[in-house]
């Protein structure tokens, strides 16, 4: 007897959830449950593994996209006004310094060369709590239920969640002190250390305290717990129960920026004692894998081959939106929610994408509330006008997505090293020549082919948005634009060649040794896309019919040569840690050269005046006076040309019609408290962008019926035809 064949059946179950999915609406490829479907949840993504979430050791964008959610220093910025504006996050207000001379007596503001100690106090305010964490939970005694675990109590655990109790307490000023401390922990390596050396007061010698009560402890096998609170620091002390006192040595009025930054948010000592049990570091539970804070929401989820999870902190405190910014925020509809309690969303889930394509196709599919754009679909996304303007394509309107651009406070730049007998010095010899490349480098065509026009050439070392970027003629460079009809006009190639020739190099060539001038561009990488750069550059210097040997080698072996000050010629990049020239131009100033001091001066530059100039400059109030003696660095380092200025970066980002209060901040690290999202206008267009096509379905049903139908009606045949009759022989 013919029967159906069981592949047919296989067949109609596998299409069966299309089918039903169809009947109700849903789109069959919603990558999340359907629980999710009309919850207060944004979908969002990253493309790699956050190695920090320590706010000792972070210093990474990527890293401080989580923990900026998480941990709360006292400052913030104004989400809305520009210029950037500090104002209170946990602080009462923003602290100003008192200033003290040498003696210790109180002296004015205004007389700073007799100011010895400049002291900030901190004023917390009450009420603040941490997120639910097990470092925090106790039993009906008030003893800690996990700071004493043992090891094999500790093997059970895998997560934060095989703990079942947890607990919460206030903020208090010792946790921003204990954090300050930790700075100087001799295993957290923390980035800034060297830095704060520099101004809060005991900091270098309290590393070293730290470092010896270190090696004491491992000696008397304590664990891996070092109490910071036994040991004081003079530039850091408590004063009362919501009160702190930061002393540092002479003026650094940038130390309000750094009170902006995850560096100076609270640790509580509980978590310190919590994370420091051996084992707890195999199993992950540390900070840098389990941040504690009092923002607005806590990590519940890390898997970072996979997803990451914010969830909304039940104990936040519920600041406010803000009720006003600056012109053209309220008819953009920034303002709608002045007032209202924050955070807006409830849960954030971020998705591991490594490849930029998908990530496309699913924000294109609703599936991602916000995207930036990659070069391979910015032609998808934006349409350049003849003039040059941007604008969404007709099918990012058609679907209500919104674009948003803004330029970075960062740069790029290719530099020269000054140490080097060819392109460095100071005599007019090496800065002719490096002049001559300056404008033999079309940073304009650039910009163009390697960043679909997202970006300016760079004047100088100060991007637009810093105190000291100057628009217009007023803001070029002298020594590679002419300002012709209004606008900054690149010199032309012959100005170059002719820099060139007075150098001694005319047509590429030494007039001293008769050999053809060859330079050396150290970079990292190999992809096709820096193959395609690679050969760019060479292009440009051979405008000048200079040789450029491109020497490629891995991270590793690239940061050994630019310590050693092997590296001839080389790119870098800053990116704002605060919005003050002097976090830019101290990538100029001799004392941080990074041969001889092993500081970020990359091309280890040393003017005697530029440096006299800096240190006049660095810890001024922003004025007219200021501003003068900005210029007057500005001139001096065009002149000698340390960079070729490169470009400031142009981000794009869009958003979808359901996301709102989106508006480029690119100082803070908080912003997530701000945005909302409507999830009922999300779901309705995920329904209409994702409708199943279902006549390829309906042409395999007819298929399907083709070869099922034929072996049911043999079947039925057989079964109503009369039996055979036998007979004998």
């Amino acid at each position: 007897m013919a029967r159906p064949r069981a592949s047919n059946y296989r067949i109609w179950l596998l299409l069966l959830p299309v089918l039903l999915a169809a009947c109700d609406g849903r789109p069959w490829n919603n990558p999340y449950p359907r629980e999710e479907d009309d919850q207060n949840i944004m979908y969002s993504s990253f493309s790699e593994r956050p190695k920090h979430l320590d706010p000792a050791r972070s210093y990474s964008a990527s890293e401080y996209q989580f923990i900026g959610q998480i941990y709360e220093p006292p400052l913030q910025y104004h989400y809305l006004k520009r210029p950037y504006t500090l104002i209170p996050l946990t602080a009462e207000a923003v602290p100003r310094p008192r200033y003290y001379d040498a003696e210790g007596s109180e002296i004015s503001a205004g007389d700073d060369a007799e100011v010895a100690y400049s002291v900030y106090e901190i004023h917390i305010r009450p009420g603040i709590r941490y997120q639910p964490h097990p470092a925090f939970a106790t039993d009906d005694k008030g003893r800690y239920l996990y700071h004493g675990l043992t090891r094999e109590e500790i093997e059970e655990k895998f997560s934060l969640a095989d703990f079942p109790r947890v607990g919460t307490r206030e903020l208090v000023a010792a946790d921003y002190v204990y954090q300050i401390k930790r700075l100087a922990h001799p295993r957290l390596f923390s980035p800034i250390l060297g830095v704060m050396s520099e101004y809060i007061v005991g900091l270098e010698d309290y590393a070293k305290t730290l470092e010896q009560a270190y090696k004491s402890r491992d000696k008397g096998g304590a664990g891996k717990f070092l109490d910071l609170r036994r040991y004081p620091l003079e530039g850091a002390r408590v004063v009362d129960r919501y009160t702190y006192r930061i002393t540092v040595k002479g003026k650094y009025p940038q130390l309000v920026y750094w009170l902006a930054m995850p560096f100076f948010a609270p640790v509580p000592v509980e978590a310190d004692i919590f994370y420091s049990q051996p084992g707890m570091a195999e199993k992950n539970l540390t900070f840098d894998w389990y941040p504690v804070g009092t923002g607005p929401y806590y990590l519940t989820v890390n898997d970072p081959n996979r997803k990451m999870e914010l969830t909304r902190n039940p104990h936040f405190r519920g600041e406010t939106y803000p009720r006003e910014g600056e012109a053209g925020d309220a008819a953009a509809g920034l303002l709608r929610d002045a007032g209202r309690p924050l955070p807006f969303i409830d849960k954030v889930v971020y998705s591991l994408e490594k490849e930029s394509i998908p990530l496309w196709n699913k924000f294109l599919q609703g599936y991602y509330d916000t995207s930036g754009i990659s070069s391979d679909s910015f032609d998808q996304a934006i349409s350049i006008g003849s003039q040059g303007d941007i604008a969404l394509t007709e099918r990012m309107q058609a679907k209500g997505i919104r674009l948003q651009t803004a330029i970075n406070t960062s740069i790029f730049y290719m530099g020269f090293n000054m140490m080097d007998p060819v392109t460095g010095g100071y005599g007019e010899r090496q800065r002719k020549l490096r002049q001559a490349i300056s404008i033999a480098l079309d940073y304009e065509e650039y910009i163009s082919i390697f960043a679909n026009g997202r970006g300016i050439p760079a004047q100088g070392p100060i991007p637009p948005g810093i105190f000291g970027y100057r628009e217009g003629r007023a803001g070029i460079n002298p020594y590679v634009y002419d300002w012709v009809n209004g606008r900054a006009v690149r010199k032309p190639i012959a100005e170059a060649r002719r820099l060139l020739a007075e150098a001694g190099y005319e047509n590429g060539v030494d007039q001293e040794t008769g050999r053809p001038l060859v330079l050396y561009f150290d970079v990292t990488g190999g992809g096709p896309d820096d193959k395609a750069r690679m050969d760019w550059y060479r292009k440009q210097f051979q405008k000048l019919d200079i040789q450029l040997v491109v020497r490629n080698t891995d991270y590793n072996r690239f940061r050994d040569k630019m310590r050693n000050g092997n590296a001839q010629i080389f790119i870098w990049g800053w990116n704002a840690d605060y919005p003050d020239p002097e976090n830019f131009f101290f990538l100029l100033y001799g004392p941080n050269g990074k041969v001889k001091y092993h500081g970020e001066n990359a091309a280890n530059y040393d003017n005697p005046e530029f440096n006299r100039l800096f240190e006049q400059m660095k810890n001024m109030e922003n004025s007219e006076e200021r501003l003068r003696i900005i210029e007057e660095m500005n001139d001096i380092v065009r002149r000698d040309a340390p960079w070729i200025w490169g470009f400031h970066p142009k981000s794009f980002a869009l958003y979808h019609s359901w996301y709102f209060n989106a508006k480029p901040n690119l100082m803070a690290n908080n912003t997530l408290k701000y945005k909302r999202i409507d999830p009922r206008l999300r779901k309705e267009k995920r329904a209409q962008w994702n409708q199943p096509v279902l006549w390829p379905l309906g042409l395999l049903g007819l298929l399907l019926l083709a070869l099922v139908v034929p072996a049911a009606i043999a079947y039925v045949r057989r079964e109503h035809r009369p039996p055979a009759v036998r007979g004998t022989i």
